[in-house]
């Protein structure tokens, strides 16, 4: 238990989930050794003490674990979702359980999604953790009276940072923040290696369906879709990229996979993966083209890449087809199914990433979050310089862990290989 944690009342599904949300959070914590050591760091150093941390993640046993290393540090902790779909409710009562501060329950309206994004925020937060820029978007938009007492804030996704870019490009973002998804140790693994295994475990689980011999439609060539497009691969489909991008369409095809318009692709593809962060990726253009029993799903941050909005108008029946897949029958009698209301299919319809995956990821978090509280009167507060990468001594120090923890070695240079590369 947290008791440094303040007297606000959580909301929440139902408290007494707690012991199930437990059990998942405790099996993370084995396999989550980067958080391990820096919680055993922070409990010794309090680097949060007296900071108040508003926390908006997909909340699930990762990110509770996240959440304890933080209160851990000192931290007050005020916690919600960032996906409707992917809170689950008995870790949120796991963290009450402990002490902390939580506002999320699955399934939530767009109101009460937006009540729990507003719950954090109004306590005044000193540092913000965002995945998306909810948070970052509320505070601006809404209690631009709170915005002088925010040390920074860190973002964990492309989606986010684009946005905060947005804003930055405006001068219009108020304080710094700390782009966790640009460090090596995320993007590299967390979205290549952990997204292209949610993906497929959130698909096949839901759809119980082979892959091999089917093809597969990846919208979008960064981190995210190469790591979708290699599961793929792997697991025996016939993959076909579309992309806006010259360059990454050329490695698409230098990786072996076909690459065309979505146009093109409607008529083709078996499975669809939008993976962009752009809107109306997949729309009434592409729905008709496509083969009777295609299936469509989301692995980007918002629900608007696959246009299911305009699905539902134009569609002349929709029934659930199955836990967490409804299909939609169209005028020329053919029927598409999409997975998890096009939200995120790793989350909404699985587990998310791979507990060793957000341990790296994770560890970022904290260690910015940490970077933010040492460095709160010498960081950079000037209007369009407010975005900050990850130091480089971070992202080594989180390699550096993780390789030690798998028992790898590797070599270093000698003073005079440095100099030869150097010249010092």
């Amino acid at each position: 238990m947290y008791h440094n944690q303040s007297a606000m009342a959580s909301e929440i599904r139902n408290t007494a989930l707690w012991e199930s949300g437990e059990l998942k959070i405790e099996w993370v914590r084995r396999h989550m050794p980067l958080l391990d050591g820096l919680q055993k760091e922070f409990t010794r150093t309090q680097p949060f003490k007296g900071l108040k941390i508003a926390l908006s993640v997909h909340l699930e046993a990762k990110t509770a674990h996240l959440c304890e290393v933080l209160a851990s540090g000192g931290a007050e902790m005020y916690i919600t979702g960032s996906n409707p779909l992917s809170t689950q409710d008995d870790i949120a009562a796991a963290l009450v359980h402990e002490g902390l501060n939580v506002f999320a329950v699955h399934g939530a309206t767009p109101e009460e999604y937006e009540s729990g994004i507003r719950r954090v925020i109004e306590i005044g937060p000193d540092i913000i953790i965002d995945d998306g820029g909810d948070l970052v978007n509320m505070i601006h938009s809404n209690f631009p009276g709170l915005l002088p007492k925010v040390i920074g804030g860190c973002e964990e996704t492309t989606t986010g940072i684009l946005r905060l870019q947005n804003l930055n490009r405006k001068k219009a973002l108020k304080f710094p923040m700390m782009l966790v998804n640009d460090a090596a140790c995320k993007h590299f693994f967390d979205n290549r290696y952990g997204t292209g295994q949610s993906v497929w475990d959130g698909i096949n689980r839901t759809t119980n369906l082979i892959v091999a011999g089917k093809s597969v439609v990846v919208a979008g060539y960064g981190w995210c879709g190469k790591g979708v497009a290699m599961r793929a691969k792997g697991l025996g489909a016939k993959v076909i990229i579309t992309e806006i991008d010259p360059i990454k369409a050329m490695e698409a095809v230098m990786d072996g996979f076909s690459v065309m318009t979505m146009k093109q692709a409607a008529s083709e593809g078996d499975i669809f993966v939008t993976v962009t962060g752009c809107d109306d990726v997949i729309t009434n253009e592409h729905f008709p083209l496509m083969k009777d029993g295609a299936i469509l799903c989301n692995a980007g941050h918002f629900d608007c890449e696959v246009a299911v909005a305009q699905l539902r108008k134009t569609a002349i029946g929709e029934a659930p087809a199955r836990n967490n897949i409804t299909g939609y029958k169209l005028s020329n009698g053919r029927t598409i199914y999409v997975i998890a209301e096009g939200r995120l299919v790793n989350l909404a319809a699985g587990d998310g990433h791979p507990a060793e995956i957000m341990d790296m990821s994770f560890a970022i978090q904290a260690l910015g979050a940490k970077y933010l509280a040492d460095h709160r009167d010498t960081i950079c507060r000037e209007p369009g310089k407010m975005l900050n990468n990850i130091p480089e001594e971070i992202d080594r120090e989180v390699a550096f862990r993780k390789l030690k923890d798998w028992g790898v070695e590797i070599d270093t240079l000698t003073p005079e290989q440095h100099k030869y590369l150097y010249g010092e």
